[in-house]
């Protein structure tokens, strides 16, 4: 989970908020016209704590729900419980089920969860003619949390077919084991991994090859990006394969970070030296920091954000190629105009959705937004 960790009383609790403020932005970054579309929330269906989804096969959306169970979305509404987790994670702090994926095949479903001990997993199960067998269910990787909090938990299958993880920085507050920076461990970072080569080798996972760190004896090799506090909501443009990834801050400033899709990894965001493009702390700023395309600061409403998606749908055409994204506390559904990883334009889109958890695209580039009170909503022309 991701709710911001401000003071130990908000660890365990979802508060209720709702906002009508726009969180001021990053006062250097440029303006654009409101777009021209006019969109509208529709309500499609109601949830128990909806958290995370994947565009599913045949049309349908999976949409996962916090204390452990998955359901499918169709035209008809939400099923029964396809996968039920519900005795092997609990909703202790920022835990829970935090993520769903398939491959490009839809023949394995990933889940992303922490263990009643709180050890974040994922676990790989198979599908056959769309349908999930339990029997096939094995674990890919898993890693110890020495806190409660900054889980991350997002999971995608890139457009290259490996699968990436998110992982928080291990919580508490200020990164006190200094994670973020840390190359030898899988906390702060987004790790980048081949499930399928492992299948076929006896491992639970193979390296890719063109993983920044494979040659560095220092690093672990699973690493494709570093200096992250904790990644809420991460996503590849389906249009260009650009990565955003939203990561939460600490006290100031939340950011939206960005990389192209020929990248090579390696990134560094900065966490925990900066926070967002503010030295942390008195931090010095790593040579190699890569700065955020956006930032926000808590002047307003805004406590969190969550990483969202870029349109790529056709029922809206005038969003097209724009980044949508909200905020935990604010619900406020935002758009960014961007160029090449430069933010061109920012602009609110009129709707508010509640306490924000997530974004889910469907198979058609359509956008779902989940509030974690338990709507489920499709952005629709208004």
């Amino acid at each position: 989970m991701k709710v911001r960790t401000r003071s130990s009383a908000i660890i365990g609790t979802i508060c209720l908020i709702a906002s009508l403020a726009l969180t001021t932005a990053s006062a250097d970054e440029p303006r654009g016209p409101r777009p021209a579309a006019d969109v509208a929330l529709t309500e499609v269906a109601t949830a128990q704590n909806p958290i995370a989804g994947a565009a599913g096969p045949r049309g349908t959306v999976w949409i996962a729900e916090r204390a452990g169970t998955v359901r499918v979305l169709t035209g008809q509404g939400l099923s029964q419980p396809v996968l039920d987790i519900s005795s092997e994670t609990t909703t202790d702090g920022e835990r829970g089920l935090l993520g769903v994926a398939f491959d490009k095949w839809f023949a394995h479903f990933y889940i992303s969860y922490t263990d009643l001990e709180g050890t974040s997993t994922v676990d790989e199960i198979a599908l056959r003619n769309g349908k999930l067998q339990p029997h096939t269910r094995r674990t890919v990787i898993t890693q110890t949390q020495p806190y409660e909090n900054h889980n991350g938990g997002d999971i995608k299958v890139g457009p290259d077919g490996y699968l990436y993880i998110a992982l928080g920085d291990g919580g508490a507050g200020g990164d006190p084991h200094g994670n973020g920076q840390k190359l030898d461990t899988l906390l702060g970072k987004i790790l980048r991994i081949d499930p399928l080569g492992g299948k076929y080798s006896g491992k639970p996972y193979t390296i890719p090859k063109s993983n920044p760190f494979v040659n560095d004896p220092n690093a672990r090799d699973e690493i494709w990006a570093y200096g992250l506090r904790n990644p809420w909501r991460f996503s590849f443009d389906s249009g260009t394969g650009d990565m955003l990834i939203a990561d939460v801050g600490q006290s100031d400033w939340e950011e939206i970070d960005w990389a192209p899709a020929n990248s090579k990894g390696g990134e560094n965001y900065g966490w925990a030296s900066m926070e967002g493009n503010h030295p942390f702390r008195g931090g010095t700023e790593p040579a190699n920091h890569v700065p955020p395309v956006h930032e926000y600061d808590r002047t307003g409403l805004g406590c969190s954000v969550t990483g969202g998606y870029v349109y790529r749908g056709a029922k809206i055409p005038a969003l097209k190629g724009q980044y949508l994204f909200s905020d935990y506390c604010d619900g406020t559904v935002r758009a960014l105009q961007m160029n090449n990883g430069k933010v061109t334009g920012q602009s609110e889109l009129g709707v508010i959705n509640g306490e924000v958890i997530s974004f889910v695209q469907d198979g058609e580039g359509e956008l779902y937004v989940l509030a974690i009170g338990g709507s489920i909503s499709r952005i629709d022309p208004a």
